[in-house]
C-alpha cells in the first residue's frame, strides 16, 4: 500500500508473507519487520510502557524505543524485539506488547486519566498507605501491569555458543568509515575483524542518495565488501553487535546466527556470543539522530527524518502520505529534498532558524514547496490511528497544519556508549552540540561520524586515517590510498531541545515514558545531578539506554538550573549496549551442560545391575540397586544394609576427593590446616581430620593418609573437593608461601571403591593374594600402603564410613570398572552385594557420622562433638575465630540422636525439635533434625539433630514439628550411634 513501484535494495521478486497481531501482510526478502510495516501502511506498533499511549515507529535502528515486539510463537516466542531490527523471513509470526485486550483497543490507557498521579518519583510517595494494602492490593497490581513482553514460560529449544577470536584490528560498524578503516588495515597485512549489527554492508550508504566515485553509495559499498571478502585475514561478522568493551582489548559480541530464520538447521546454534581480543579497535558505530520535545510528539506517524529517509531509500517504503519535515539542523532538508524526489508530497519544512543559506532553501523554494523559517512546531494531533495535523507557531501567529506524516531533526548524537564502559566521562562538544569522549579505552580510536566527522566525505577519509594509524600501531606499514570522491552535505545545527506553548505531554525518553514535565519535577524536588535524574524519573534506564532522550533530558536540566551542558554532564551506558538474551550469555551451559557431569568408572556397569543415579556433586553416583520383587527404594536400601552389615558390601565412592600432598613442609602444612596434628602421622597409617574457615565454622572433614615421609592423600567430601582445593591453594599462594608443598587434586585419577562388612577381609584377600598380609597385627585398623598388583599401582586403606570391618581400594580410573567386577564378583560369592548413597547414608547414621547436613557452614566442633579432636598445642586456620563466646556458647544447638516414641511413625530432615506442649513459634524452636533414615538395626527411622543442650537431653521426650508436610511426631532424644556403640566390629 505505501511501497514504492521501483527503487530501494529490497528484492521484488521474493515477497514474503508475514503476520502482525494475528493480521497477514507481504513484504520483500530484504526488509526489517518495520520496512515491511511501513509499506503496508501500518503507523500503530505499540502501547507506551506507562500510560499506554499508542505508538508508533520513531527511528529505523537499534536506537527505537517503541516498536518492541514478540517475536515467533510457543517456546521460541521472544519478547521485547525491535522491529527495526528484526529481518523479515517467510512466515514471520510478530505481536505488539503491553496491551490488552488489544493494541486498537487497550483498556490500560486509561492510565492517562490518572497521569497527575505517575509523574516522576510517583512510586516513592504512593502506595504508603494504609499500610496492609501492598501486599494485598499494591504489590499484585503493580506486579501484573510491570514489564513489557512476556517470557514464553517452556524451554527454550534452541541452542547457544561461545566462540573466541583474535585479531590484530577491529572494526565496529560497516559504514563508509568502517568500510575504509577495514580495507586499508587489511591492505597493511593486519589481521582484520569486521563487525556490522546490520545484516547488509554501508550503513548510512544503503540510505541515502549519496554517490561515491560517481556510483550510488551502495553499490560502492558492495565493492568494498566484495573486496574485503576476497582477503584472507579479513573476518567478516554480519548481524554482529558489539556490546562490551572489557580488559585487555576484549570486546563483547553477539552474532545472530539464525534470528532470520524461521527455525535454526540441525546443528547451528541460533546465537554465538564472541570475546573478540584485539590489538587496536577502530569505532566506527556512527551517530544517532535526535528527536525534538514538544506536546504529543509522541503519535504514530512522528518519526525522525533520518528514518523517513532510511524507508525511502533503502526499503522503498513511504512513512506517510503529506509529510511535515520539523529541523533545527541542516541534516534534516535533506530528508524533505529525498521525498520530493522519490514523487511523495511535502506540505511545508519548518525550521526555527530565521535565516539559512540560499543553498540549502533554494531547491526546495523551486519545487514550489512552503518553507516557514523561524517557526516550530508546538504541537501534534491525533490518536491511535496516527497523526492529523500539527500546530505550528511563528513570530506571533499559530496556525494548523493537516498531516499524517512528520519527520523530525534536531541534530546528531555521536554514538559514543562503547567508550564510555572502562569508565570514560563524555565531555560536551559546542561545536557538534554533542558528547564526545574525553578520553578513550586503551587502543581504540573513532572513525566517521561517532568522532564528529558526519559528512561522507568527511567520513571515507576519517577511515582511511584510522586505520593506517590502527596497522601501524600493531606494526605493520601501509600506505595512504586514494580517497574516493564524495561531497559533504550541510550538517550545521542549531540545537532545540523542547518547545513550550502546547497542550498535551511533551515526551523526551517515549521507551519509559518521561516527560519534560517529570524533568521539571525533579529539578524542583532537588534531583538535579544527571544520575539523580536518571533514577528519580527513569530517564535512559530502559533497554535502548537513552539513546535517543537522554542528550534532551540533559539539555532540560541545564537550562532549568541555569548551567551549561558541560556543567551539567551526562551519565554513561554500561554493558550491554544493545540488549543480549541471557541465553547466549549461558551459551551451552545449561540442564546437563550447566556444568561438568562427571561418570564413575563403573557407571555403564552400575547402569547394567539397575542402578539409580543420583547427582553427588559434578558427578553421578549410584543411589540404591533395585533387586527383582522390590516394591520401592526402602526395600532396596534396607536389603543393601541388612547384607552389608551380616556380610560384606561393595560401594563406589571415586568422588570423595583426593588430593595429593607432598613436600618437605607438608605435614606442618597440613597441621595449619587441620584442627588436628598431622606431621606425627607415622608412615602407613591415616587419620581422621575436621577443618575450619577462617570465621571458625567447621569446613569439611575427612581422612589424610600418609604413604611417605613427604607424601601425604588427602580425602575431602564429595561436594567439598573443589572448595577445599581452593582453600588449600590460597593458603600455600597467600598465607604460607614460603612452605615447601605442592598439591594437586587426584580426585578423576583414581577409582576408589568401599569394602565393608565383617567378610571384607576375605574379599580384600581374594583380590591381593599373597601380594599383602591383611591380618589385624600387619594392617592394623587406620592402616594406608601403596600395594603392585600385577604391575597395576593400588592403594589400600583400612577406612570405614560403616562402622563395620572395611576397606578401602584405589586403582588408576582406567581399571575402575573391572576391579569393581571382580570386587562384587567375590562379594556375591560370600553372600554380599553392591550398595548405593543411600545405604551408606544409613549405615553413617546408624554410627553418628556427620556429613554434608551436619557440615552446613554453620557449626563448630563443639556442635559436633569434635571438639578434643582440636589441637591446644598449635596454630591453625580459624583457632582464634572458633573461640568467640558466642561459638562457645552451652546453649548452642549440639549433636544428639532422635527416634520417634512411636516407631511406626515416619520422622522428616527439616522439622524443627520443640519441647512438648510448646506453640510451633520461632521464639520456642530449640533445634532441628539435619538428617534422617530408616534403620534395618532398630526397625525405625532414625536420625542426627541439633538441639540445645545436645547430649544432657538424652532421654527427654521432645517435638518434631514440620509444618511444611504437616508433620508433628512425638521424638525421643537418644546417643547418636545405635550400631556397636563401642566399635567392636570396627576392629574385626
Amino acid at each position: 500500500m505505501s511501497r514504492l513501484q521501483a527503487g530501494g535494495l529490497v528484492d521484488r521478486g521474493r515477497s514474503l508473507r508475514f503476520a502482525f497481531d494475528g493480521k497477514s501482510y507481504r513484504g520483500f526478502a530484504g526488509d526489517t519487520l518495520a520496512s515491511a510495516l511501513v509499506a503496508n501502511d501500518v503507523k500503530l506498533v505499540g502501547r507506551s510502557f506507562k500510560y499506554h499511549r499508542p505508538r508508533g515507529l520513531l527511528t529505523a535502528g537499534s536506537e527505537e524505543p517503541n516498536a518492541l515486539v514478540e517475536l515467533r510463537t510457543e517456546a521460541r516466542r521472544e519478547p521485547n524485539t525491535r522491529a527495526t531490527t528484526a529481518e523479515l523471513f517467510d512466515g514471520l509470526v510478530a505481536s505488539s506488547q503491553n496491551r490488552w485486550p488489544s493494541l486498537a483497543f487497550d483498556l490500560l490507557s486509561l492510565n492517562q486519566l490518572f497521569s497527575p498521579l505517575f509523574v516522576a518519583g510517583f512510586y516513592y510517595k504512593t502506595f504508603m498507605w494504609p499500610a496492609s494494602f501492598w501486599e494485598k492490593l499494591y504489590e499484585p497490581l503493580i506486579r501484573r501491569a510491570a514489564g513489557l513482553g512476556r517470557a514464553s514460560g517452556l524451554p527454550d529449544p534452541d541452542a547457544y555458543e561461545k566462540a573466541t577470536a583474535f585479531c590484530d584490528v577491529l572494526v565496529i560498524g560497516a559504514g563508509p568509515a568502517g568500510l575504509m578503516a577495514a580495507r586499508t588495515a587489511a591492505r597493511a597485512g593486519a589481521r582484520v575483524i569486521l563487525c556490522e549489527d546490520d545484516f547488509r554492508l554501508g550503513g548510512r550508504l544503503l540510505a541515502e542518495r549519496d554517490e561515491v566515485d560517481g556510483r550510488p553509495g551502495s553499490d560502492f559499498a558492495r565493492s568494498l565488501e566484495d573486496e574485503l571478502t576476497a582477503m584472507p585475514d579479513v573476518r567478516i561478522f554480519r548481524r554482529t553487535q558489539v556490546f562490551g568493551v572489557y580488559d585487555g582489548g576484549t570486546y563483547g559480541a553477539l552474532e545472530r546466527l539464525a534470528d532470520h530464520l524461521p527455525t535454526p538447521p540441525t546443528g547451528m546454534p541460533r546465537q554465538r556470543l564472541w570475546h573478540f581480543v584485539a590489538k587496536r579497535c577502530v569505532n566506527a558505530m556512527g551517530a544517532i539522530e535526535r528527536p525534538i520535545a514538544f506536546a504529543n510528539n509522541d503519535r504514530p506517524g512522528i518519526m525522525l527524518a533520518s528514518a523517513v529517509r532510511t524507508y525511502l531509500n533503502r526499503y522503498a517504503a513511504v512513512p506517510a502520505r503529506r509529510t511535515v519535515v520539523f529541523t533545527s539542523s541542516d541534516d534534516g532538508w535533506r530528508t524533505a529534498r529525498d521525498l520530493v524526489a522519490a514523487g511523495t508530497e511535502v506540505i511545508a519544512v519548518v525550521d526555527p532558524r530565521p535565516d539559512l543559506p540560499a543553498l540549502l532553501t533554494a531547491p526546495l523554494s523551486r519545487q514550489g514547496l512552503r518553507l516557514v523559517l523561524g517557526a516550530k512546531i508546538t504541537q501534534a494531533f491525533g490518536g491511535s490511528k496516527g497523526l492529523k495535523a500539527v500546530e505550528i507557531a511563528q513570530g506571533g501567529s499559530v496556525f494548523r497544519i493537516e498531516t499524517d506524516g512528520l519527520a523530525v531533526s534536531g541534530g546528531w548524537n555521536p554514538q559514543i556508549g562503547l567508550t564510555t564502559h572502562q569508565g570514560g566521562r563524555p565531555r560536551w562538544s559546542p561545536e557538534l552540540s554533542a558528547f564526545v569522549p574525553s578520553s578513550l579505552p586503551v587502543g581504540m580510536r573513532m572513525a566517521g561520524a561517532v568522532s564528529g566527522d558526519y559528512g561522507l566525505s568527511a567520513c571515507l577519509q576519517s577511515g582511511c586515517a584510522v586505520g593506517i594509524a590502527a596497522a601501524e600501531e600493531c606494526g605493520f606499514t601501509g600506505t595512504t590510498p586514494e580517497v574516493p570522491r564524495a561531497q559533504d552535505e550541510a550538517v550545521a545545527v542549531t540545537p532545540l531541545w523542547h518547545v513550550t506553548g502546547g497542550h498535551g505531554k511533551s515526551f523526551v525518553d517515549q521507551q519509559n515514558d518521561v516527560t519534560v514535565a517529570d524533568i521539571e519535577i525533579a529539578w524542583r524536588e532537588g534531583f538535579r545531578a544527571v544520575e539523580h535524574l536518571k533514577r528519580y524519573t527513569t530517564l535512559g534506564m530502559a533497554t535502548d539506554q537513552g539513546k535517543t532522550g537522554n542528550v534532551i533530558g540533559h539539555a532540560i536540566m541545564a537550562e532549568l538550573t541555569g548551567r551549561s551542558m558541560e556543567e551539567t554532564g551526562t551519565s554513561v551506558t554500561r554493558p550491554p549496549h544493545l540488549p543480549v538474551a541471557i541465553g547466549a550469555f549461558a551459551g551451552r551451559h545449561r540442564g546437563r551442560h550447566f556444568k561438568p557431569t562427571r561418570y564413575l568408572a563403573g557407571h555403564d556397569w552400575a547402569l547394567r545391575q539397575g542402578a539409580t543415579m543420583v547427582d553427588a556433586g559434578q558427578w553421578l553416583r549410584p543411589q540404591w540397586f533395585s533387586a527383582p520383587g522390590e516394591k520401592d527404594w526402602l526395600a532396596s536400601v534396607t536389603r543393601e544394609v541388612t547384607t552389608t552389615r551380616a556380610a560384606v558390601g561393595v560401594c563406589d565412592v571415586s568422588t570423595l576427593g583426593k588430593i595429593d600432598i607432598k613436600g618437605q613442609d607438608a605435614g606442618i602444612f597440613l597441621d595449619r590446616i587441620y584442627i588436628n596434628r598431622f606431621s606425627t602421622l607415622p608412615v602407613g597409617k591415616a587419620r581422621y581430620g575436621v577443618m575450619l574457615r577462617e570465621d571458625g565454622f567447621v569446613m569439611d572433614d575427612g581422612t589424610v593418609a600418609r604413604l611417605g615421609p613427604q607424601h601425604y592423600v588427602m580425602s575431602t567430601t564429595t561436594a567439598n573437593a573443589a572448595k577445599v582445593m581452593q582453600h588449600l591453594e590460597f593458603h600455600h599462594q597467600v598465607v604460607w608461601p614460603e612452605l615447601d608443598v605442592a598439591m594437586v587434586s587426584v580426585t578423576e585419577h583414581w577409582a576408589q571403591y568401599a569394602v565393608a562388612g565383617p567378610r571384607s577381609r576375605e574379599v580384600i584377600q581374594a583380590i591381593y593374594g599373597t601380594a599383602a598380609d591383611l591380618s589385624n597385627s600387619a594392617f592394623p585398623y587406620l592402616a594406608c600402603r601403596d600395594i603392585a598388583l600385577a604391575d597395576i599401582p593400588t592403594r589400600l586403606f583400612r577406612l570405614s564410613f560403616s562402622g563395620e570391618l572395611a576397606y578401602e581400594i584405589a586403582v588408576p580410573a582406567r581399571y575402575g570398572e573391572s576391579l569393581l567386577e571382580e570386587l562384587v564378583r567375590e562379594a556375591v560369592a560370600r553372600g554380599g552385594c553392591v550398595y548405593g548413597t543411600e545405604a551408606l547414608g544409613v549405615m553413617r547414621v546408624e554410627k553418628g557420622h556427620v556429613a554434608g547436613n551436619e557440615l552446613n557452614g554453620q557449626t563448630v566442633t563443639r556442635d559436633l562433638g569434635l571438639e578434643r579432636m582440636a589441637s591446644t598445642e598449635k596454630d591453625y586456620v580459624g583457632r582464634i575465630m572458633a573461640g568467640r563466646p558466642a561459638l562457645m556458647a552451652a546453649d548452642r544447638p549440639a549433636l544428639v540422636g532422635v527416634r520417634p516414641a512411636d516407631p511406626a511413625q515416619r520422622l522428616r530432615a527439616g522439622a524443627h525439635v520443640l519441647a512438648l506442649g510448646a506453640a510451633p513459634i520461632a521464639d520456642n524452636d530449640e533445634g532441628y533434625v539435619t538428617s534422617v533414615v530408616y534403620s534395618p538395626a532398630v526397625n525405625s527411622w532414625i536420625g542426627l539433630v541439633l538441639v540445645k543442650g545436645g547430649m544432657t537431653r538424652v532421654g527427654t521426650r521432645m517435638r518434631a514439628f514440620d509444618p511444611v508436610r504437616n508433620g508433628d511426631v512425638e521424638i525421643e532424644i537418644v546417643s547418636p550411634i545405635v550400631v556397636d556403640p563401642k566399635g567392636v566390629r570396627l576392629h574385626g
